[in-house]
C-alpha cells in the first residue's frame, strides 16, 4: 500500500513508518512544516520515501493520513485528489482539545468521508466529531530496551518551551519538586528555564539533545518526572517506562491509564508526588523494582506490534 503522510509528529511517525507499506513524504526545497521529507535524527526505514508535491500527481496513492487540518487542502492541491472522495483518507488527531473540553469541535467534525482516529480514549471522549466517524489506536513505541541505571540521583523531565507553555506543562510545579529532587529538562527551547523559574544549576539543569541520544541520557537518571497538566498522552513518558525508568506524573488525562500501580506514583496532591520522588531518590533498588514494573506494563499495552497490527486492520476496513 501507498501511504502519503506528512512528518510531523517524529515520535508517532516512526512507530508508524515500521509497517510493511510504502510511506510517502512529503518534501519541499524550504523543508518547511509542510514538506520536512525524512527525520534527519531519526532512524527510519527505506520504505519511507521522499516525495515533491510535484511528483504526488503522477504517483499511485492508496491512502492519506492527515495530521493537521490545512493538509486536506495540501493533498487535494498536490495530488489532483480529494481526501476522502477521491482517495481514501484518515485524520489522525494527536491532541487534545486546545479550548474548553466540552464545547471544543473537531475541524472535521462536519464531515463523515474522513474517519478521526484518536491516539487516547480520553481524546475521544473530549472532543466533539460531530459527523464525523470517531476510533481509537493507542501509541505504539519502538522499544529503546532497558537502558535505565539511575545512577545520577536526579529527575529527567522532557519538555519542549516550557516558558511558553507554562501552566499547560507543569512548569509552575517545577521549583517545589526541584526542591525534593533536582531536576535535569530536557528539550527545545529549555535554555531560559532556569533564570525564568530563579532556580540554581545545582537543582535544576536544561540540555537539548537530539533524538538518539536523549534516551541513554534520560536512562541514567533515577526517575522520570511528568508534571504536565494538560497532554494527549505525553510519548515520553511511555518511552521512559520502556526504558525501565520508575515515573511519577500528575493524574491528568490518560496518565493513569499508561501508569499502573506499582510502576510508579500517579496523584494531583502536591504532597504525594513529592513523597513519591523523595523516596525514589533515596531507594534505588525501590526505584528499580517500580521500573521493571513500569517497562513491562508499557510493553504490554503499547508494544510496536498491536499498534501496527491495529493500524493494518483500520486501514483494511478504510481501503476496500
Amino acid at each position: 500500500m501507498n501511504i502519503l503522510v506528512w512528518h510531523v509528529h517524529g515520535s508517532w511517525l516512526t512507530a508508524f513508518l515500521q509497517g510493511p507499506h510504502t510511506y510517502l513524504l512529503p518534501v519541499t526545497p524550504e523543508r518547511d512544516a509542510d514538506g520536512l521529507g525524512r527525520a534527519r535524527t531519526w532512524d527510519w526505514p527505506a520504505t519511507a520515501r521522499e516525495v515533491t508535491p510535484g511528483a504526488l500527481r503522477e504517483t499511485p496513492i492508496d491512502l492519506v493520513v492527515l495530521q493537521r487540518p490545512r493538509e486536506v487542502a495540501l493533498a487535494e492541491r498536490w495530488t489532483g485528489r480529494r481526501p476522502g472522495r477521491d482517495v481514501p483518507a484518515v485524520y489522525v488527531e494527536h491532541n487534545a482539545p486546545d479550548g474548553p473540553a466540552e464545547h471544543t469541535r473537531h475541524p472535521l467534525a462536519g464531515r463523515d468521508d474522513i474517519p478521526v482516529v484518536h491516539v487516547t480514549h480520553f481524546n475521544r471522549l473530549m472532543w466533539d466529531c460531530g459527523r464525523a466517524t470517531t476510533t481509537v489506536v493507542e501509541h505504539g513505541i519502538v522499544d529503546p530496551g532497558q537502558l535505565w541505571t539511575g545512577g545520577i540521583e536526579r529527575a529527567a523531565v522532557v519538555v519542549n518551551e516550557p516558558v511558553r507553555r507554562g501552566r499547560t506543562t507543569g512548569t509552575d510545579l517545577l521549583p517545589a519538586l526541584a526542591a525534593e529532587v533536582p531536576l535535569d529538562v530536557f528539550g527545545m527551547g529549555t535554555s531560559h528555564l532556569p533564570a525564568h523559574l530563579g532556580l540554581p544549576g545545582e537543582r535544576l539543569r536544561v540540555r537539548e539533545l537530539p533524538q538518539g541520544g536523549l534516551h541513554a541520557a534520560m536512562a541514567l537518571r533515577r526517575l522520570y518526572l511528568h508534571p504536565v497538566r494538560w497532554t494527549s498522552l505525553g510519548l515520553s513518558l511511555l518511552e521512559a517506562m520502556f526504558l525501565g525508568m520508575p515515573v511519577v506524573a500528575l493524574d491528568t488525562t490518560e496518565a493513569r491509564e499508561a501508569v499502573p500501580p506499582g510502576a510508579g506514583t500517579v496523584s494531583n496532591r502536591p504532597e504525594v508526588l513529592r513523597a513519591a520522588v523523595r523516596r525514589l531518590l533515596a531507594d534505588q533498588e525501590h526505584a528499580r523494582e517500580a521500573g521493571a514494573a513500569a517497562r513491562d506494563a508499557v510493553r504490554e499495552r503499547y508494544g510496536l506490534r498491536r499498534f501496527l497490527t491495529d493500524w493494518d486492520q483500520l486501514m483494511k476496513e478504510v481501503v476496500r
